[in-house]
């Protein structure tokens, strides 16, 4: 059963002077001395930053995970897991222990099961923050990327992701999907996204940014980076562009391993720059900090997450950023790599971030940042600078004036009609045709009729509806064709190539989707012994749009850049001709046998 405060809270739409009477107490209203109706003075900013303790500043400072539906009623499981995590059984608890500013909702912490649960969730945390003394709103965040990042599912608008953004490479396309993300995560209460990323992808074998970058053209990821930053502030909210100073060159994921890039100082100006330096100049609310080394920029051998010389010397001073700085995951091994748990934070701080995410253990964490001001290893001021940004950002947001969502705003913007028929428009316009020999696509429904869909059925990214094969099945089916669907996997054995090789001798076509293949990959060897049969085989690239290359003898191929359903629907209306390819590789190929070699420019894509 929902908590009723959450539910009164979102149920009619409260005027604001009754929310601050009725949720504020002695918290934000009086803290502005009962002006609370005027919050656009800076004074008035800064007269509540000189009103709270420093344990409120510290905890203004932390965006916290926490496990639960509810703020103050989540599933036991979750209260178990909140207590052998943080201490704490629930979100209001962990808010009133440690003040935080920040909470951050992922799908595994169960945080985001619907629309309507997601926003009293989102009002559950706000009432808990705002009733306490000198309460103020809490900042809510999620990394909603958007294709194979996405932390709100259906029936929220799903849009293409970034590789994908970066194959249409209109900025018009990059700043309406933006602002659709934008108007349904502020309904949803949800007011900061860790979106866009700014990474430019120079290396194939990047395995944690990929198809997350806009592509491997400074100037192209720079202008999408923009217009993304452009059409998420325009609904009010805050964009993050990440991961300063780039991580699209690393063959190590900083989740598990710490990053070493190499760019000299020159290459960094003009390979990795240009998108941080874009999305400045566009009014970016937020900067994420990357896990990684840069020798050139900083050869202390610390991660720039604790590097002083690059997030005050060059973000700050350089490039003349003045907003919000926050920290990738402090559970990440990047940044764990060198220093304790308890030294992370003070150091992520010495070094010029404002919000530090998702420690570890916020108890550790917190405290430390606490005693390092006692000990005068930080001082209060340091803390101030930091927690009136953070002001600053709520108030630019509109959270310190409305902090609560309702449901009929939810209604008028989750998954609307308008939004989802923009979201498979845009889609049509990302599907890159990279292989057409003998013209074999678009398939003929009279030729062709009877269609094998095979394949790689990764787990689907959150909330879509999977696996690929039976996606593209029933799409092609809805389109005319008769197609069924066999999973094969992402390393089929001898007998499940066996299998799909006997299927492929009952049908017209088969679809093959390919997903991050290698030289050594099964998949290979199912998509050679299928081309084998006769039978005219179109691949089509779920993932990567780097396999390509290891499938030389193929006869249609398609890069999709993720297997979301609108981009495998989108995909289904190209294979059958509904609409024509329009995507352009924002990538180059290389050649399998030969890295140096470009098989695939960037800018290539056929038509029909």
């Amino acid at each position: 059963m929902r908590d009723p405060a959450e539910q009164n809270g979102i149920s009619t739409r409260p005027s604001r002077r009754a929310l601050l009477a009725a949720t504020a107490g002695t918290g934000a209203a009086l803290a502005l001395g009962g002006e609370a109706h005027s919050y656009d003075s800076d004074a008035r900013l800064r007269r509540i930053v000189s009103g709270m303790t420093l344990e409120e500043k510290v905890g203004q400072l932390f965006v916290m995970r926490v496990y639960g539906h509810s703020a103050t009623a989540p599933d036991q499981a979750d209260i178990d897991a909140n207590l052998a995590e943080i201490g704490v059984r629930t979100a209001a608890e962990l808010v009133a222990r440690y003040r935080v500013g920040g909470i951050i909702y992922f799908t595994w912490a169960h945080n985001t099961r619907d629309p309507h649960q997601i926003a009293d969730l989102s009002n559950g945390i706000q009432k808990a923050s705002l009733s306490l003394s000198r309460g103020l709103p809490v900042l809510i965040s999620t990394d909603q990327e958007h294709g194979i990042v996405a932390r709100v599912g259906r029936p929220a608008t799903l849009l293409p992701g970034a590789m994908a953004l970066g194959a249409n490479g209109s900025r018009t396309d990059a700043r309406t999907a933006g602002r659709i993300s934008g108007a349904e995560l502020r309904a949803l209460g949800i007011r900061q996204d860790y979106a866009p990323v700014a990474d430019v992808n120079v290396n194939p074998a990047n395995p944690v940014i990929g198809v997350r970058s806009f592509g491997a053209d400074p100037k192209a990821v720079a202008g999408l980076v923009a217009a993304q930053v452009m059409g998420y502030q325009r609904s009010s909210v805050a964009a993050t562009a990440k991961h300063f100073p780039g991580h699209g060159d690393t063959a190590v994921d900083s989740h598990y391993g710490f990053p070493v890039i190499e760019h000299t100082r020159e290459q960094w100006n003009t390979v990795d720059a240009p998108p941080f330096r874009a999305a400045i100049r566009a009014g970016i609310d937020s900067i994420m900090t990357a896990h990684i080394m840069v020798p050139a920029l900083d050869d202390s051998g610390d991660p720039a997450t604790l590097s002083h010389p690059i997030l005050t010397g060059i973000l700050r001073g350089q490039l003349g950023y003045d907003g919000v700085v926050v920290t990738d995951s402090l559970g990440m091994q990047g940044v764990r790599e060198k220093y304790g748990d308890d030294r992370v934070p003070v150091l992520a701080l010495k070094a010029g971030v404002d919000q530090l995410l998702n420690p570890p253990s916020i108890d550790i964490a917190w405290n430390a940042v606490l005693e390092a001001v006692r000990q005068g290893e930080l001082t209060e001021e340091r803390l101030d600078t930091s927690v009136l940004r953070i002001l600053r950002l709520k108030n630019r947001l509109g959270l310190l004036d409305r902090p609560y969502v309702t449901h009929d705003g939810v209604d008028r913007a989750v998954g609307v009609r308008g939004h989802l028929l923009a979201a498979d428009r845009i889609a049509e316009r990302t599907t890159t045709l990279l292989v057409n020999e003998g013209k074999l696509l678009p398939l003929s429904r009279v030729t062709h009729k009877r269609v094998l869909v095979v394949g790689a059925d990764p787990a689907s990214p959150s909330g879509t509806t999977g696996p690929p094969t039976s996606v593209l099945a029933a799409a092609l089916t809805e389109l005319g064709f008769t197609a069924t669907a066999l999973s094969t996997g992402t390393a089929p054995s001898a007998a499940v190539i066996a299998r799909a090789v006997a299927a492929a001798g009952e049908v017209d076509a088969v679809v093959v989707g390919t997903y991050n293949l290698s030289g050594a990959s099964s998949q290979r060897t199912l998509v050679a012994q299928l081309l084998a049969t006769g039978r005219p085989v179109v691949c089509v690239a779920v993932r990567n749009p780097y396999d390509v290359a290891q499938l030389p003898d193929v006869q249609a191929y398609l890069a999709t850049y993720s297997w979301t359903d609108v981009e495998l629907r989108a995909a289904a209306r190209v294979i059958a001709g509904r609409v024509r390819p329009r995507g352009k590789l924002p990538v180059p190929v290389l050649r399998a046998d030969d890295p140096t070699s470009v098989l695939y420019p960037i800018g290539h894509g056929l038509s029909y």
